[in-house]
């Protein structure tokens, strides 16, 4: 069974192209290495990215979509948002831009 950090607030983040990501928890009663914990449904906002698809039409990411979710561990209801290698910058128009870079993820609390 692998497991893998449960991502909060504080965890640092890039999308593909660099551009740092501000997470956005709903959570508002369980901290996590004092950090609110992502839920299911979070995201993470991105401005400021370059990111363009041929024939230059510019796709910055704005969004992040993270798509691995505990099915073991739920906060306030909801499942917790973990680490994965299949996160990814999103632009307005749903056009992923790559996969998110970690800079920084807390490894107190890991889940399945």
């Amino acid at each position: 069974m692998m497991v893998f950090p449960i991502l909060t607030q504080l965890t640092q983040l890039q999308c593909p192209h660099g551009i740092p990501a501000m997470m956005q928890p709903s959570a508002t009663k369980v901290l996590i290495d004092n950090g609110l914990p992502m839920l299911a449904g979070d995201l993470a906002s991105i401005a400021g990215c370059p990111f363009t698809v041929p024939p230059g039409k510019p796709q910055p990411c704005t969004t992040s979509k993270f798509a691995t979710l505990s099915g073991k561990v739920f906060i306030e209801g909801k499942p917790a948002v973990l680490q994965g290698v299949a996160d990814l910058g999103i632009s307005a128009e749903q056009i992923p831009g790559g996969p998110l870079i970690y800079a920084l993820v807390q490894a107190k609390v890991i889940a399945s």
